[in-house]
């Protein structure tokens, strides 16, 4: 199994970015998809995820309403675009995949991560 995230980079506080995981080795659309994120000298922390239909989306208040998760089961790719960044929002961020939805636990592949930096 193999997830590849990308899309981070170096953006002003205010804008915008979309990162993206490419899933592979895994029946894709029979997994929730989850994006967590680990700033520096802080815990890992579930961001957003996704049910495996796309019906359910579940966010961590520090970032509901500024940040959507998706994802394509045709194309084996979940995305998270993220809007109006702070720089709080620094960090690698990671995809991550499990079969149950719900909770921060549990996920059982992991992706390689990508940094975001928000500068202010």
């Amino acid at each position: 199994v193999q997830l590849q995230a990308f899309g981070g980079g170096l953006v002003q506080a205010g804008g915008s970015l979309r990162l993206s995981c490419a899933a592979s080795g895994l029946t894709f659309r029979s997994y929730t998809m989850g994006w967590f994120r680990q700033a520096p000298g802080k815990e890992r922390e579930l961001a957003a995820m996704i049910k495996w239909s796309g019906g359910d989306t579940s966010y961590a208040d520090s970032v509901r309403g500024r940040f959507t998760i998706s994802r394509d089961n045709a194309k084996n790719t979940v995305y998270l675009e993220m809007n109006r960044l702070k720089p709080e929002d620094t960090a690698v961020y990671y995809c991550a995949a499990k079969r149950i939805f719900g909770g921060s636990l549990g996920y059982d592949y992991w992706g390689q991560g990508t940094l975001v930096t928000v500068s202010s």
